[in-house]
């Protein structure tokens, strides 16, 4: 029984170790929450060197959700694409027990008619790793149909469903310069809590402010404690539209789980931050 909680990256202006040497960022990232998103290997897939200084900044039991490139995704729609998947899968091998689960993230565009192709996707996949797919098409949220055909599809290669909740980030107008701009960038679709495996993904968007995130998250914090309860280990990513205090945010998702589950072991202590000097 475990909850990883992590940001969507490692570093950020805002952030404690911003300041510090782009090689240690993730180490002190680590030391505030266990999981990220890997949301860069989307845009290319990263060199294998690269990935290795990954593994070296972080713990065994530290978690990356590492997002597909966009070539095999969105570009080549799953399709034709042994050659760029082999070099990603390649890439990442460092990370070892690390890589928590490969992020399948389809288009808007990819409907229920696609579903036989996501399948047939999934079927030659190595079963060395986890995968988990998110899905933005209206029609798998509204149609009954489409829902149980993209959930068997995954439950038979033993694939998680990643809900984005922004239902939260919707409920009233944007009040900043971060939130319009998320506005018209996220996707907006009905809320989804259900698990299909032993290892659920949630990705939750609150707002700028900490107390309508943390108001906006409560569902969650009831559906994470019963999945613990059964037996099941998930992973939360808390966002919100300019990121300032999303680990801090996540830690806090980590205690209010943990006042309720009192077996659940707790984060580390961050590692602090030096002064810079001069000599």
């Amino acid at each position: 029984m475990r909850l990883h909680v992590g940001c969507a990256m490692w570093s950020h202006r805002s952030w404690p170790g911003h300041r510090l040497p782009p090689t240690e960022r993730l180490r002190h990232y680590s030391s505030w929450c266990d999981a990220v998103e890997g949301n860069t290997t989307f845009y290319a897939t990263p060199a294998r060197d690269t990935v290795a200084s990954w593994a070296a900044q972080t713990d065994p039991e530290f978690r990356f959700v590492l997002k597909l490139p966009r070539v095999i995704t969105h570009e080549r729609r799953l399709t034709n694409v042994d050659e760029p998947l082999r070099v990603f899968l390649d890439a990442i091998e460092p990370l070892g027990p690390r890589a928590h689960a490969l992020w399948i993230q389809l288009p808007g565009s990819f409907a229920p008619a696609d579903v036989p192709a996501l399948g047939r996707f999934l079927e030659q996949l190595p079963r060395s790793h986890r995968y988990a797919v998110e899905v933005r098409h209206p029609a798998f949220f509204t149609d009954a149909r489409a829902a149980r055909l993209l959930g068997a599809t995954l439950a038979a290669v033993r694939a998680e469903w990643i809900p984005f909740d922004t239902t939260a980030f919707f409920t009233s107008p944007p009040t900043s310069d971060a939130e319009r701009d998320a506005w018209t960038k996220k996707p907006r679709l009905p809320l989804r809590s259900l698990a299909l495996t032993d290892r659920p993904i949630v990705r939750y968007l609150g707002r700028d402010d900490p107390t309508r995130t943390v108001e906006g998250w409560q569902r969650w914090v009831d559906v994470t404690v019963t999945w613990l309860r059964e037996g099941r280990s998930p992973t939360m990513f808390i966002h919100t539209p300019d990121n300032a205090d999303a680990p801090a945010l996540a830690r806090r998702f980590h205690d209010e789980v943990r006042a309720r589950v009192p077996g659940l072991d707790a984060l580390p202590e961050p590692i602090p931050v030096e002064p810079l000097t001069l000599f």
